[in-house]
């Protein structure tokens, strides 16, 4: 195996370290949608299509009618979030292999609906308290920090059908009670959290993002987008309100997708339309999280495409005065912008851009461009000056899977080298980077595609599209070289 000297990051001659990690999401990896008194939720619905192109688009666009299948099926059947990584039967197993390799920090959710089953009850599921409560003390006591994140896009399905998701405002009470509990329970182990995951893909995947049903043969309506969207903006407010009174200690955060945009051409057009596609897409949300302020250019953007939403003075105080201590993002690849409307597209993370002649893609068409993510460390730094957190990073492959159980995933680790050195450019420019976490630590299903076989993990979970496998867990190749890159990281 081809190895790779740690990069030492420095700042002012100084030696600056940051936190390793690696992150799963509760819909995607711990499966036992029907144990433990666990509800129902938006990704459990989500059925496996087989992926006919690189844009996924379609297992988001959720109507009533799939929905209502999914309801009628009492089994896994045909939906990989059912059945995830099947964490729930191993995580003792899963905590000891990430305490193996030697990371400094675990991201994780907590299922609502297996907290909350139907979302609105007064009291929690005592059998999910005890789930996530032992959760807790084992990664705690396995010597990793803890990055929870609260709500990763799963949200309760009666909420949805019984209240409208996210475009009613009485969600913001029941998701501040979850938060409470949250808190109340676990507050001390919790280093850093985040109230949601990529909150702005609410507006660019309002399933998944705000658990909104799409009407069929109609687009979405934009104004129920854009209020429910703010009733998150609120409810994140409230909550980081809310964390400060009941775990002082930790740090909250913001998150956004981040996709790096160029423009096509130096056509005006066409750096014009990245401004704005970058503005729309990310800086909106961190202008309201993390800066305290709808930014007005969103103003130009709601009168345009008739966008109406309510916002009170005490909404707009309650935002300016519970901003994030940190932001993050998710960065897989960058993004290009163009006003031709003919130009060749490929995917991205819950996106489809122009194709970018200049980079390679991954099996899934999402374009390798690690210096993007220099670009967005220091746009981010430089927007907000607070604290950069990379919360997701990381590379979906076809892993192949040799008789004698190894997994040779050289791709994974050039991907990976390559990333951590613009990192280390980053922090050289002045940024202030906190940490950074790779996703799917463990293989998951994929958010984006609901497949199994889009492999993130230094850690091989053997399962297929269709929920068949023992599930039993392997180590690749990966899970050495980013074990030894930590090692070397800390001694250096």
């Amino acid at each position: 195996m081809m190895m790779y000297r740690p990069y030492t990051t420095t700042t002012m001659n100084k030696k600056r370290k940051i936190l390793w990690g690696g992150a799963t999401a509760s819909s995607q990896y711990e499966g036992g949608y029907n144990l433990g008194g666990k509800g129902l939720d938006t990704q459990d619905c989500r059925p496996y299509l087989k992926r006919t192109s690189n844009a996924t688009t379609s297992t988001r666009l959720l109507t009533q009618d799939i929905i209502d299948e999914a309801k009628s099926c009492k089994e896994v059947g045909n939906y990989p979030f059912r059945q995830g990584s099947d964490g729930y039967h191993h995580i003792d197993e899963d905590i000891q292999l990430l305490k193996e390799l030697g990371i400094d920090i675990y991201r994780f959710s907590i299922s609502w609906a297996r907290l909350y089953p139907h979302g609105d009850e007064e009291m929690p599921n005592e059998e999910g308290i005890r789930f996530y409560d032992h959760i807790f003390k084992k990664v705690h006591q396995a010597g990793m920090k803890i990055f929870l994140t609260m709500n990763h896009y799963a949200v309760p399905l009666y909420l949805v059908e019984t209240y409208g998701g996210w475009t009613n405002n009485i969600l913001v009470d029941f998701y501040l009670r979850f938060a409470k509990t949250v808190f109340e329970h676990w507050g001390e182990y919790i280093d850093y959290y985040l109230p949601f995951n990529e909150i702005n893909a609410g507006y660019f995947s309002p399933y998944n993002g705000v658990g909104l049903v799409k009407e069929k043969d109609r687009p979405y309506d934009q104004s129920l987008v854009f209020q429910s969207l703010h009733h998150q903006f609120v409810a994140s407010a409230k909550v980081i309100e809310l964390g400060h009174k009941i775990s002082s200690q930790s740090q909250s955060g913001c998150m956004v997708a981040c996709f790096c945009y160029y423009p096509l051409t130096p056509r005006p057009e066409d750096n014009l339309k990245a401004v704005r596609d970058e503005q729309i897409h990310q800086w909106f949300a961190v202008d309201v999280l993390a800066n305290g302020y709808y930014p007005s250019y969103m103003n130009r953007f709601f009168q345009e495409n008739k966008i109406n939403i309510i916002i009170t003075e005490e909404e707009r105080k309650l935002l300016r005065d519970n901003t994030c201590d940190f932001v993050s993002f998710s960065y897989y690849s960058s993004a290009v912008a163009t006003v031709e409307e003919s130009s060749e597209q490929t995917a991205g993370n819950l996106v489809v851009s122009t194709k970018n002649p200049y980079l390679k893609a991954s099996d899934w068409g999402w374009q390798i461009d690690s210096i993007g993510l220099r670009i967005m460390l220091n746009k981010m730094y430089d927007r907000t000056r607070k604290p950069v957190f990379i919360s997701e990073n990381g590379f979906g492959a076809h892993d192949k899977f040799e008789e004698d159980g190894s997994i040779h995933d050289q791709y994974r680790i050039d991907y990976l080298n390559q990333h951590f050195q613009q990192i280390d450019e980053a922090i050289r420019d002045g940024v202030d980077v906190i940490g950074y976490i790779m996703w799917g630590i463990i293989d998951i299903v994929s958010a984006g595609s609901c497949e199994m076989e889009k492999r993130y993990g230094v850690i091989y979970v053997d399962g297929d599209n269709e929920g068949k496998g023992s599930y039993q867990r392997y180590k690749k190749d990966s899970f050495a070289w980013y074990q030894n890159y930590i090692k070397q990281y800390k001694n250096n």
